[in-house]
């Protein structure tokens, strides 16, 4: 496999450039299935299967994440000494600003990237449970598969190791990889895209946010976008919720395992 940063959208975006890139994307307009079973014919001419990893490859309702966002306001607390209300206030507008806590940090304060993501991704995965039903889903699937992350190298791998679905994956593009440039910036699938020979025509992403599936849209990539399981907990920022009805939402599914698992069945 491939490589480091906090889940989220990207580096500091231009204001209204996602605004600009919404009307490529439902000029796409290919499918206008969000939330039903998805047509087998519509993913038969997909060769590469892209999957993000954090509230994607394993459930919103997990801690896995909370963990990580409460490490990342730890490490800012020790880095300024400040009281964890202040830090936490200051996590977030570097998070809303910059797209990660991480870029803030580098950009304003010269953070070390290795020691930040090294710190806030050594959490307890022992709550994540193996995934046996979604390894067997993703290993059906014909053609290559690959983790597109935010998050670091390691951080992916471990992850991936605890599902059990690790050795499924021809490689993982992770923030390192990306210069630091995170999704939603076009930078970084352009990247991505150029690293993995990625025709986005032929390819598929599975995103637990919607706006991470904008550009990808745009670019002729069957988007899908992984919901909370009706009823789930979601810790997830409120602004991050969406509801699969967006223009550059394909698909929609609260169970990625049966969705994958009706795609196989081609």
């Amino acid at each position: 496999m491939t490589r480091h940063c906090e889940k989220q959208s990207g580096e500091a975006i231009e204001a209204g450039a996602l605004d600009r890139l919404a009307p490529l994307a439902t000029g796409a307009g290919r499918f206008a299935q969000a939330g039903r079973s998805a047509p087998i014919d519509s993913f038969a001419h997909v060769d590469t299967w892209v999957f993000d990893l954090d509230n994607t490859l394993y459930p919103a309702s997990c801690d896995l994440w909370p963990k990580i966002d409460h490490r990342i306001t730890l490490y800012m607390i020790r880095m300024f000494g400040l009281d964890g209300v202040s830090c936490r206030a200051l996590q977030k507008h570097y998070y809303h600003r910059y797209g990660t806590t991480l870029r803030g940090l580098m950009t304003e304060h010269g953070t070390d990237a290795d020691a930040f993501l090294s710190f806030v991704h050594d959490v307890d995965r022992s709550s994540l449970p193996p995934a046996p039903a979604l390894a067997s889903a993703i290993a059906a699937l014909p053609g290559r598969k690959l983790i597109l992350t935010n998050g670091s190298r390691r951080h992916a791998l471990e992850t991936a190791r605890r599902l059990g679905v690790d050795h499924l994956f021809e490689d993982i593009f992770d923030i390192i990889a990306a210069d630091f440039v995170a999704k939603p910036h076009e930078e970084a699938y352009l990247r991505f895209f150029d690293r993995h020979a990625v025709e986005p025509a032929r390819a598929a992403l599975f995103e637990d946010l919607a706006r991470n599936l904008v550009f990808p849209h745009a670019r002729g990539m069957t988007t899908v976008l992984v919901t909370p399981a009706p009823g789930g907990e979601d810790r997830r920022e409120s602004w991050e919720i969406a509801h699969g009805r967006e223009p550059h939402v394909d698909f929609s599914t609260s169970d990625l395992a049966a969705f994958l698992r009706g795609l196989s069945a081609r």
